[in-house]
């Protein structure tokens, strides 16, 4: 069947749009994807779905005070564009650095916002998605509108939460409190905070943007954490790009010396974590010491009780946090909530923390692509009974990606990896002429052990465990896992053997593994 005649079946009226490869995102992973398509598929067409009336995704949805990136734009940033205003940015500066790229590659003209995907159904015999989405209004309300497209490829790049919707978890008597309750990712534009006392519910990287911006300006802003975070400090630059700019090397030098020097130190880093978790913990806390005083109690609000990485160590620029802290215009209590009352919190201890306004801070609802209802010849798409290749592909799914980027190093990093790699499939699968490709546990590995997403023991935060019966799982053997090793990925992504014995390729009705 020619790809035009399989349109026009799976389309009888004329109404779907078709392009060779249809992107779900705007955010710093669907742009960075369509670059890389430019770059390696010039032939192939494609277009960009965004439920959002901009770009940017997180940087878009977000709008608590002091957003700003927790990691550096030498490696947040993409590796084809050189990053030259300070690492730690706000989402102002990554959202003009988004635009530079939509507008030198020309991108704008393939980006529909205000397109929420509902439903994609993959049609084996036509080898094809059909995707399904609601027109929203500028509100975000669905108009009733609906708009079809169909597509060869499906490259999911639309993140791994719930923009517009935060988790925040049910405390008793939560309707007597008089004040607002604001979850950060909700966050009101006419929220007025000046004089107020605030109590910030969660001890995360997001508290710790917000609980500084907002201190200048309220009377007080409680941090109340359950249990605490670790965290690293240091002044908003980077030294050897301020050194090699006083020399006038070219920007593009700049970016990648810069780039492959902070991805040596947190290699470095993440491995002495898992070598020497004591030390490398005795030395955060140091830190922290030194910055609040020896009186202050770092055992209690600062020390937590998991190794350094097993969660994420968030980066406090220029300790604009502890300055807060260590100044008295906020301060950190560690409890358990007992319930609301009308003018605060009540813990657990009994005290009572007066509050005009509470922010939960307390981490996002992860959704598996999209919240999207998949569907392959008409049956439900289970992703929890899929097996996930390398964190990008899924048995059982053909013609699909998805990006999932890093914990412990900037999601760009593995974004570019997967963008690489969507590049190189789809220029083999052309040449090829297949039709489709589908990733399959092989029968030389038929009996490896089948284990959750990501292992508790490595890394185990809140927002994961609760999703974890979602996500497909992952297999014993390092090409069934999403990883969070960079340094080594860097490396085995451009190495992948497209002709290996975990691809299945179709070409016309024939069905073979790609090494026969």
């Amino acid at each position: 069947m020619s790809e035009a005649t399989a349109i026009e079946a799976r389309d009888p009226q004329g109404t779907a749009e078709h392009v060779d490869v249809l992107i779900v995102g705007a955010g710093i992973s669907g742009i960075g994807a369509a670059w890389y398509l430019r770059r390696d598929c010039p032939d192939l067409d494609f277009t960009i779905l965004d439920t959002e009336d901009s770009f940017g995704g997180t940087w878009w949805t977000h709008r608590f005070p002091g957003i700003r990136s927790d990691s550096d734009l030498h490696t947040f940033g993409y590796g084809f564009k050189p990053w030259v205003g300070p690492p730690i940015a706000t989402a102002a500066e990554i959202l003009k650095y988004m635009g530079e790229v939509i507008e030198e590659i020309g991108l704008a003209p393939r980006i529909r916002y205000r397109h929420k995907v509902l439903a994609a159904a993959w049609s084996e015999a036509d080898a094809l998605w059909t995707v399904e989405a609601a027109i929203l209004d500028a509100s975000g309300a669905a108009t009733g509108e609906t708009r079809r497209f169909t597509t060869r490829f499906l490259y999911m790049c639309q993140g791994y939460y719930r923009h517009r919707q935060g988790y925040t978890p049910e405390w008793q008597g939560m309707a007597d409190f008089r004040g607002p309750i604001v979850h950060t990712e909700e966050w009101p534009e006419d929220l007025d905070y000046t004089g107020k006392r605030v109590v910030v519910i969660g001890s995360g990287a997001t508290a710790a943007t917000v609980i500084p911006a907002m201190a200048g300006k309220a009377a007080h802003v409680t941090m109340l954490q359950r249990s605490p975070t670790f965290f690293r400090t240091g002044r908003n630059a980077i030294e050897i790009a301020e050194e090699l700019r006083r020399l006038q090397v070219d920007e593009e030098w700049v970016h990648e010396i810069t780039r492959r020097k902070i991805l040596f130190e947190q290699d470095a880093f993440t491995r002495m974590c898992f070598e020497k978790p004591e030390a490398v913990k005795n030395d955060l806390l140091a830190n922290v010491r030194s910055l609040l005083g020896p009186d202050y109690d770092v055992d209690r609000h600062f020390t937590p009780s998991y190794r350094p990485w097993r969660q994420r160590i968030a980066f406090v620029p220029d300790a604009d946090l502890f300055k807060a802290i260590a100044d008295g215009r906020a301060s950190v209590v560690t409890d358990e909530i007992d319930r609301f009352v009308e003018d605060g919190i009540r813990l657990k201890s009994g005290e009572l923390l007066e509050a005009d306004i509470v922010v939960t801070a307390t981490g996002f609802n992860m959704c598996v692509m999209g919240d999207i209802a998949f569907s392959i010849d008409g049956r439900p798409l289970d992703w929890s009974r899929t097996v996930n290749y390398r964190g990008m592909m899924f048995t059982g799914v053909p013609n699909l990606a998805w990006v999932f980027g890093y914990f412990r190093a900037s999601w760009t990093l593995r974004a570019e990896l997967v963008g690489e790699f969507v590049g190189r499939l789809l220029n083999h699968m052309k040449a090829t002429g297949a039709r489709s490709m589908r990733p399959e546990i092989p029968p030389s590995q038929k009996d490896m052990a089948i284990l959750p997403w990501i292992d508790e023991e490595n890394f185990n935060p809140n927002y994961l465990l609760r999703a974890m019966h979602l996500l497909p799982k992952r297999g014993a053997a390092r090409e069934w896992q999403h990883t969070q090793d960079h340094w080594r990925e860097r490396d085995e992504f451009p190495a992948i053997d497209l002709e290996g014995e975990a691809f299945v390729y179709r070409w016309g009705d024939r069905a073979s593994e790609a090494a026969e």
